[in-house]
């Protein structure tokens, strides 16, 4: 069975996000959430809350999945709403740019390992 956990709104640059979330993909869970402890990057954090996030859907649907035996299948960032500031960063050549300020949509999906070989039978 899959089991999805959706993150909104959320600051930042999706294509940031997208160099974390190929980290994890494909990976079990307890080793997807060791290796976003030790990411570096600031997005790591936000994909840990929304990876919990779909284990907790997973134990609340399902009384007896096993946590250890789920894995990411399936995890991809969208683009959220920009907003562009009416602050101005000075550009070369005398030249002003506005300021943008980007959101992303975080989706991770987990299978049981019982429910990938049902898939292929």
């Amino acid at each position: 069975m899959e089991y999805k956990s959706v993150g909104k709104y959320i600051k930042g640059s999706p294509q940031k996000a997208r160099l974390v979330v190929d980290l994890i993909r494909g990976k079990k869970v307890n080793e997807a959430l060791a290796i976003l402890r030790f990411t570096s990057k600031r997005t790591a954090q936000a994909i840990e809350k929304v990876l919990r996030s779909a284990v907790a859907n997973a134990e609340q649907k399902s009384k007896t999945v096993d946590v250890d035996e789920l894995f990411v299948s399936r995890v991809f960032v969208d683009q959220g709403p920009t907003k562009h500031r009416r602050r101005v960063r000075p550009a070369p050549m005398g030249r002003a740019f506005r300021e943008i300020r980007r959101s992303k949509h975080i989706t991770v999906c987990l299978q049981d390992k019982q429910s990938e070989t049902e898939q292929e039978g």
